[in-house]
């Protein structure tokens, strides 16, 4: 493969084969910069799927129920209770109109044949090179998009002329969610709020994180290892070594399963240095290596039902508690295609206090 090692071509692999797997590309101008949302889509999300409730709100606002409906996600996603997860998850409120959803999960079974188109009908978009404040030229390389509402975003470096910790410092010192000389804040980089989460991504190299705090930003690895090593391996195709997450996480049945059955807030309680307790909020996207044990064992357990053994192992710090909290919610929620239960049942057996309380 021909690759010339600069940010504007991986930009342009990367966006040509999401295209060909199934997502839109979109342009910087049709962004709705102020609710942070690319609105077209949320149009369309609501009319394939919910036709009745579009209706709804055309006979209550005439030509301003575009407005109204957008005003009323914005709203949904600046709440306390609300955010990014909570609006795809769970939808928003509409008085007039009743609930309107804003994404589908994949059913756990093929037997309800409208859930299963409306899921069809998820749009994912990625737009390169989004401007996404109003008073400044700033951009990020890569930002995405589900029916209209930003989870993720990426920027970009080359081995060849920067490498991922230019792509970390970028974050750490660019992408503020609070504009230091307008004091606006930016919606699509507030925690919760906008964008999940943001990976910084080098040819060889994925770091990703949850939360845009300037230099206090805390990146982790998102890669697969390297036979025992940190990073990625070398592909004998001639393939970017990180090639995996376009070919693996961001396929969309993958990157919906994602947003749907991974992401949550993790609350821990905490004594700061003057002996305050206050409650640390994090949100929880899984690593590379989770999604695969978890992925790999559900797919099997679904092939072969229930009886069969699996050893899952995980270096200490890793992510064991959240894997082993996935496996368990996937494993009750898995049936075959008519609708039965593979397990009546998910016991954890734990040999470790700390596992209990966490769990």
């Amino acid at each position: 493969m021909n690759q010339d090692h600069h940010e504007v071509h991986l930009e342009n692999y990367i966006t040509q084969k999401l295209v060909s797997a199934g997502w839109h590309e979109g342009h910087s101008d049709h962004y709705d910069q102020q609710r942070a949302l690319y609105p077209e889509d949320v149009v369309a999300w609501v009319k394939a799927t919910q036709p009745d409730v579009w209706n709804k709100l055309v006979k209550l606002n005439g030509d301003n129920a575009q407005t109204v409906l957008l005003n009323a996600v914005a709203k949904a996603l600046d709440a306390n209770t609300g955010g990014t997860i909570n609006v795809l998850r769970y939808g928003i409120q509409i008085a007039g109109a009743g609930q309107i959803d804003l994404s589908r999960k994949q059913p756990e079974d093929q037997r309800n044949a409208k859930l299963t188109k409306e899921y069809r009908e998820n749009r994912l978009r990625i737009v390169r090179q989004l401007k996404y404040c109003p008073t400044r030229e700033w951009a990020i390389d890569l930002v995405f998009f589900i029916n209209g509402i930003a989870v993720a975003t990426a920027e970009l470096k080359t081995d060849f002329t920067q490498d991922v910790e230019s792509a970390m410092r970028q974050y750490r010192q660019d992408r503020l969610p609070v504009d230091p000389a307008t004091k606006r804040k930016e919606p699509l980089l507030t925690y919760k709020r906008g964008a999940v989460v943001h990976f910084a991504i080098s040819d060889s190299n994925i770091r990703m994180t949850t939360r845009l705090a300037g230099d206090n930003t805390y990146f982790l690895p998102f890669n697969q290892g390297n036979c025992g090593h940190a990073g990625n391996p070398a592909r004998d195709d001639g393939e970017y070594p990180v090639a995996y997450f376009w070919e693996d996480v961001l396929q969309p049945q993958n990157w919906l399963r994602i947003f749907h059955n991974f992401i949550y807030e993790e609350k821990q309680d905490k004594v700061d240095a003057q002996g305050r307790a206050y409650t640390q909020k994090t949100l929880i996207f899984p690593r590379f290596h989770q999604l695969q044990a978890v992925n790999n064992m559900i797919a099997d357990a679904k092939a072969n039902g229930a009886g069969q053994q699996y050893l899952c192992e995980h270096s200490a710090g890793s992510g064991k508690t959240s894997t082993i909290a996935w496996m368990s919610h996937d494993l009750i929620c898995l049936r075959s295609s008519e609708g039965k239960a593979v397990f009546d049942s998910v016991i954890i057996v734990t040999d470790r206090n700390v596992l209990d309380a966490q769990l």
